[in-house]
């Protein structure tokens, strides 16, 4: 079964267009990014507890943040940036979820990613360390120009820091724009045993990084799908669109929401996997 939620920041900023798009459209989930163009990790506790009393009130749980934690270079000051991990931890817990998005870290500019590793490592497992202390647990999207972009350097991170409470978000577009088949090259390839959330997200690639709806890419959605209808995998997917390239000012068109949503249950219909 699949439990479909959404970045609905990307819908409109205001939470209640959010809410009643989402409603729309049969989803009671919404993984909180930005609301009222702030950022979650810029929330107070006593604003985040507003926005989910909001939240409740219609009926929504919050399964996971979308924190931008990791999306950052190397060559930044780390102690000081561990405050804002145990804040996001913080947050996470406020909004009733053991469960935060990060990402890997970009490399010092005019450096190869790959000499950063040792430096990545480090700061992966200092927030592990965090994540531990505050019993939630990370996961941690392959995003592009990362150290984390591509299936050998995930295997890398997971094999070196090895911790229940880091796991898995799978995301296909990422994979589309670093150049990697999502099914046959990192799925196949080991990253089924570590993956724990996925991201719907699909992309045609090339010199374009807008993102399509879910099986009008090379995102190989329909495979994945199709292999988790045979594992029998229940968890979440979260709706993000970039249909609009990937713009985060809020107030898109609620249409390309609907497109989008559309596209996701007509793939889990067409191979036979539950949602709701």
């Amino acid at each position: 079964m699949i439990t479909i939620s959404a970045f609905a920041d990307e819908i409109d900023q205001d939470l209640d267009v959010q809410m009643r798009t989402c409603l729309a459209n049969t989803i009671r989930c919404i993984d909180v990014r930005t609301i009222d163009g702030k950022g979650v990790v810029e929330f107070t506790p006593s604003e985040a507890r507003q926005y989910k009393k909001r939240l409740e009130e219609r009926g929504f749980s919050v399964p996971c943040i979308g924190s931008p934690i990791g999306r950052t270079g190397t060559d930044k000051d780390f102690q000081s940036y561990l405050d804002l991990v145990k804040h996001c931890c913080e947050i996470a817990k406020v909004f009733g979820t053991d469960y935060i998005r990060v990402l890997s870290f970009y490399g010092t500019e005019g450096q190869s990613l790959l000499d950063q590793r040792v430096a990545v490592m480090e700061r992966i497992a200092a927030m592990v360390k965090v994540a531990e202390a505050s019993n939630v647990v990370f996961v941690m999207e392959n995003k592009p120009n990362t150290y984390g972009a591509r299936p050998s350097q995930i295997k890398d991170i997971f094999a070196t820091i090895k911790s229940k409470h880091l796991k898995g978000l799978f995301d296909p577009a990422g994979f589309v724009l670093a150049g990697v088949a999502p099914y046959d090259e990192a799925w196949k390839a080991g990253l089924d045993t570590l993956t724990a959330y996925f991201h719907a997200t699909d992309a045609k690639g090339g010199r374009t990084k807008a993102c399509v709806p879910v099986g009008a890419g090379k995102g190989q959605f329909k495979k994945i799908l199709a292999d988790l209808k045979a594992r029998d995998w229940s968890g979440y997917m979260t709706l993000e669109l970039n249909l609009s390239g990937g713009k985060l000012s809020g107030g898109a068109d609620p249409k390309l929401f609907r497109v989008a949503v559309t596209a996701l249950k007509k793939l889990c219909d067409e191979v036979g996997i539950e949602y709701n």
